[in-house]
């Protein structure tokens, strides 16, 4: 039975777990799109976990992990848009408008638990907790499959969870929505 659960300051422990047993998930501790590009590159990886550690104890929602008993098998990285610094700064995925969401940045799923549907239970988790936090409107960027940086999602994970497409005309990257969730 897979469960799901925020990470919270009582979690991290967890989630260096999940971060010791996935080393390209350690590599960037999900601060890519939190760190300013600049920030970013003057990182390292173990600055980086420390961030994402200051960032829970803080109380600044990160993501869901997802569980398989007690070991973490999943994560997806979600929060209030404006805590991604990076994201707030790339014009391909400029906001779409002044609404605040909650952003969808990552999934990361263990290679063992793949293609058992483990991408749609995290966001369906991920939706939730947001929800429990307020938030009204939750966005994704997905990437179709086969592209260079698919970490954030296929966009068939998006519609399966009743995301809709409402990327702006002229834009390449994709956006897409739940709305009143």
């Amino acid at each position: 039975m897979i469960a799901y659960h925020p990470v919270t300051a009582d979690r991290l422990d967890d989630l260096a777990r999940f971060s010791a047993a996935h080393g390209k998930f350690r590599y960037c501790s999900c601060m890519r799109w939190r760190l300013t590009a600049s920030d970013y590159r003057r990182s390292t990886k173990e600055t980086r976990v420390c961030a994402l550690d200051t960032l829970v104890r803080h109380g600044t929602p990160i993501g869901v992990l997802a569980y398989d008993g007690d070991k973490p098998i999943g994560w997806c990285s979600i929060a209030p848009r404006e805590t991604y610094g990076a994201l707030n700064r790339f014009k391909a995925l400029a906001a779409v408008d002044g609404t605040p969401v909650w952003s969808v940045v990552c999934f990361f799923v263990d290679s063992k638990a793949r293609r058992d549907g483990l991408t749609v239970g995290l966001l369906r988790a991920a939706v939730d907790y947001a929800r429990a936090c307020g938030a009204t409107i939750v966005e994704g960027y997905p990437v179709e499959p086969g592209q260079l940086y698919t970490y954030m999602g296929s966009p068939e994970t998006f519609r399966a969870v009743g995301f809709v497409d409402v990327t702006p005309a002229g834009r390449t990257r994709r956006v897409m929505r739940l709305i009143h969730v």
